[in-house]
């Protein structure tokens, strides 16, 4: 299942011959091409901090051009957070909508997380908290919601799963095995993006769940 990146998703701006006048891109345009690219700095080696220079530069305009389609830094992270929100609680929806099981609903809701950081590197360092460290704490605050909400679709499934296999205490395993599984997702993302997207999140997945599912 593949989950789009903001180039994807939505058009480029692409910049006209270097003989003719540079094309002033349509309303909207210009605010997705800084997203895009503030994501794709995320995914360079040595991008802790990205400054609104170093942005504006990328982009080849200035830091003024850049506020005028974002109220700050901060904001343009919101974007990003955006767009994950958007993408993840889509697929979550569609899987709460055609699986019947429970277990079913939960390896694929794990399942589509690590995938969507695999394959959108600069988004995973915003997801684990990296790529906001130095910014606005209302942006980890999001995320942690974020992770919440996931949990919280994970245990509901997980309850439907322990109710059919007969368990005494559904609640309280649907609980335990959806920390479990949320703490093994953000430590895959967390890996991912400290090894230098080099190990991949969906690395033996399917033994992985079968352990954590039992």
């Amino acid at each position: 299942m593949h989950a789009a990146t903001p180039a994807e998703a939505l058009p480029d701006d692409v910049p006209a011959a270097a003989e003719a006048p540079r094309k002033r891109p349509r309303p909207g345009e210009r605010r997705v091409q800084i997203l895009q690219t503030l994501a794709g700095m995320l995914e360079q080696p040595g991008s802790e901090r990205i400054t609104t220079a170093a942005l504006a530069a990328k982009l080849e305009v200035s830091e003024a051009a850049l506020y005028r389609h974002f109220a700050s830094k901060a904001q343009m992270f919101e974007g990003l957070i955006e767009f994950i929100e958007s993408s993840i609680f889509t697929l979550v929806k569609q899987i709460g909508e055609r699986e019947a099981s429970g277990l079913v609903q939960a390896q694929k809701i794990v399942a589509v997380l690590l995938q969507f950081g695999e394959r959108n590197p600069g988004m995973t360092r915003v997801m684990v908290g990296d790529a906001l460290v130095y910014e606005n704490e209302r942006l980890v605050a999001r995320m942690n919601q974020f992770f919440d909400r996931i949990e919280s679709a994970l245990r509901q499934g997980l309850r439907q799963a322990a109710e059919a296999s007969g368990s005494a205490t559904p609640t309280v395993d649907a609980q335990a095995q959806a920390s479990v599984l949320i703490s093994f997702v953000i430590g895959r993302l967390q890996r991912y993006a400290r090894s230098g997207f080099k190990r991949m999140p969906s690395e033996q997945l399917e033994p992985a769940l079968r352990m954590l599912l039992g």
